[in-house]
């Protein structure tokens, strides 16, 4: 078999499975790991999943069967869920050189240089060392293109007999197999687009690939046609191993508990734009426009409000000062007294590499030095831990509009004071 040779690796029950890492008496036991403040489910254990919790399901409405089956719950902890997934990708690399991270608990692979090997048994050892380095479970799909090593993912997931590893190479395999597979499990096609296909009769992701690519194309736009050229196994997307040029930074959070007060506001959108900042200057990026948002909760009872507004820097910008200063002044001109407000969120866009910025003729600021005294920010709070050194217009990091959190476990593996302990008996 000629082509290129793609793999798709992915943690099972992601963040489930982080939470397992450290916790090995989770191992066989329910687990759900909820949504920010505390909401809904967005990961759920093999277990979990066999009570019949779906993903999305709000936390108030499975209290009874948490209670009941003595489901164990956990706030998200992505400090923990980052890191473990940036262990992940530097294990994968250890094996494979070119690797694409497409998501948190997802990687591209291209095996190409490896067609000489089993590779069914390569993927069966890729699952190992990831298992054994880091402690997470995974599974492979093995194909000619991206789309279906996404389906082989899928089936090696419900397929116990595939031992976590399938391989569509394949057309054989790859005929015996996509008639099973809905056509909604297939990369890139969404609600919508199921819905438009199910109305021509096409349901499973062979119906898909037996559809001209012209007929897709004029249903699902350009992505369709792609997608049926996918499934037929010839390559139309590339493993992209450059990180993508980000068009915008947002740092949203819905709060722990409503806002009533313009200091609290203001505390949060500082806090907000202080993130955005730090995530610029991770990025080395820079920002021209900044949009600030408010609103109150569309479910709550009372009178209801929204709004937004935004401004732009002199120059483009990752000074937490600057970030913060003009957030302010926007956040203050959408302020409205007498409202119960329970989420707000700041937006740079209009992004440029750092050594990109033009200089503006009007400003004196020092901005090398500037640059500097961020960096030495940045470093201590790494070092530190997060918000050790603040502006003050952030507040406390106690404060009570910030995100519940009130199952997460410790971090782990990137604060100093949550080190797992070793106690000899």
């Amino acid at each position: 078999m000629n082509g290129e040779i793609f793999g798709l690796i992915d943690g099972n029950n992601f963040y489930c499975s982080c939470e397992r890492v450290f916790r090995p008496d989770l191992e066989g036991v329910p687990v759900i790991v909820l949504s920010n403040n505390d909401g809904c489910a967005v990961s759920r254990s093999n277990e979990a999943k066999a009570l019949g919790i779906k993903m999305g399901d709000p936390e108030f409405k499975l209290r009874e069967l948490i209670k009941r089956e003595n489901v164990r719950v956990f706030s998200s902890n992505y400090a923990l869920y980052g890191d473990i997934s940036r262990r992940v990708v530097e294990t994968l690399t250890s094996m494979v050189p070119a690797v694409e991270t497409y998501s948190i608990d997802e990687s591209f692979l291209n095996l190409t240089e490896f067609r000489s090997r089993d590779l069914v048994e390569m993927g069966r050892e890729l699952r190992e060392r990831v298992l054994t380095w880091t402690g997470i479970p995974t599974c492979v799909g093995i194909a000619p293109t991206k789309t279906l090593a996404k389906l082989g993912n899928f089936l090696a997931k419900k397929r116990p007999q595939f031992c976590g590893v399938c391989d569509l190479r394949a057309a054989t395999a790859r005929a015996e197999l996509l008639p099973s597979v809905p056509v909604e499990e297939v990369w890139g096609i969404g609600a919508a687009s199921t819905a438009k296909l199910q109305k021509l009769g096409v349901a499973t992701a062979a119906d898909l690939a037996a559809l001209e690519p012209e007929q897709a194309r004029s249903l699902l736009t350009v992505t369709g046609g792609r997608v049926v050229y996918e499934l037929r196994g010839i390559s139309c997307l590339a493993l992209d191993l450059l990180e993508p040029t980000r068009k915008g930074i947002a740092v949203t959070r819905s709060f722990g508990n409503p806002i009533f007060t313009w200091q609290s506001m203001s505390e949060a959108i500082a806090s907000y734009a202080t993130r955005a900042a730090e995530k610029m200057r991770r990025h080395k990026v820079e920002a021209a426009h900044l949009l600030v948002f408010i609103h109150t909760s569309p479910f709550a009872e009372g009178p209801r409000y929204s709004n937004s507004v935004s401004g732009r820097f002199m120059e483009a910008t990752n000074d937490t000062a600057e970030v913060v200063g003009l957030a302010l002044r926007l956040g203050a001109r959408l302020w409205r007294d007498g409202y119960r407000y329970a989420k707000a969120g700041v937006v740079m866009t209009e992004l440029l590499p750092e050594t990109m910025r033009q200089p503006s003729l009007w400003s004196d600021l020092d901005r090398e030095k500037r640059a500097k005294l961020w960096r030495v920010v940045d470093s201590l709070n790494a070092d530190l831990g997060r918000d050790s050194v603040r502006l003050l217009s952030a507040g406390p990091t106690a404060a009570p509009w910030k995100l519940r959190a009130s199952h997460r476990s410790p971090r782990w593996t990137t604060r100093w004071d949550e080190l797992p302990k070793a106690c000899a008996k």
